[in-house]
């Protein structure tokens, strides 16, 4: 019998917790920068509005300002997980989830950073109760245009591996379908964000657990390097002075099918 090959490592599970580690510690200092996880849990929230359906039992991974469990409300049972136990319950996605089955299993912002999508994906269906609906959003295929183009000015004619390979809408709608999802819905959104620097957008990014997390991250920008990227992302200023940078989201939501009668 064949046995499929593991999926290549693209990023490193170390530096991944590491990232998210010192986000929490950030946030506990009274550091912290929401604006992503923000878009994300309203995002989620709404779209769950709209649905005439009350959800008991619920798996809710990487809500870091505890902004979309609030809103379910105490009517729902709710866990907070995360990869990083600073942030709730700790789990891997690559491995079964805890506790279960759910009725809503909800993952914001991480699944872009995982090596094996499919298989994250797979265990969060296998981890829902029949009828379950699964929510997840992260960015994705678009993201970080500004930021891409001065990483690519600072590397010149030999670009290093500094910004996450990011999926696509159309490929994420034909994992949800071969994964067997019923009715699976997948669609993008976005929104753009302001900044005065270079180093503003990466400390922000930072601060938020969207740093570089992949296993060859690349070496670190020399002194001309980063004079190269900052003029780069200065370029791109508007009027007032301010540089906007779009941020890409991918949702994909389904439900575990119901049994037949």
């Amino acid at each position: 019998m064949d046995v499929a090959p593991p999926p290549p490592r693209i990023f490193s599970k170390q530096r991944r917790l590491a990232v998210r580690a010192r986000m929490a510690r950030q946030r506990l200092g009274g550091k912290a920068v929401s604006t992503v996880a923000r878009e994300l849990a309203a995002d989620a929230l709404d779209r769950l509005g709209f649905l005439n359906r009350d959800f008991t039992n619920a798996l809710v991974i990487g809500d870091v300002t505890g902004g979309f469990a609030e809103g379910l409300g105490a009517s729902t049972q709710t866990l907070r997980a995360d990869p990083s136990a600073m942030l709730g319950t700790p789990l891997d996605e690559e491995s079964p989830l805890p506790g279960g089955p759910y009725d809503l299993i909800v993952s914001l912002g991480l699944l872009d950073t995982v090596n094996d999508l499919p298989g994250a994906l797979a265990l969060m269906r296998r981890a829902l109760a029949a009828d379950g609906l699964m929510l997840a959003s992260f960015l994705g295929a678009g993201s970080l245009p500004v930021l891409r183009a001065a990483m690519l000015a600072a590397d010149g004619d030999r670009p290093a591996p500094r910004i996450h390979p990011q999926v696509d809408v159309r490929a994420a709608g034909q994992l949800m379908t071969r994964i067997g999802f019923a009715s699976p819905v997948v669609d993008g959104w976005g929104f753009e964000v302001a900044f005065e620097s270079l180093e503003q957008l990466v400390g922000d990014l930072r601060a938020q657990g969207l740093g570089n997390v992949l296993n060859d991250p690349g070496p670190s920008l020399g002194k001309s390097a980063l004079v190269r990227a900052q003029t780069a992302f200065a370029d791109r200023a508007g009027d007032d002075g301010l540089v906007r940078e779009r941020f890409e989201v991918v949702t994909l939501s389904g439900w575990s099918p119901a049994p037949r009668l």
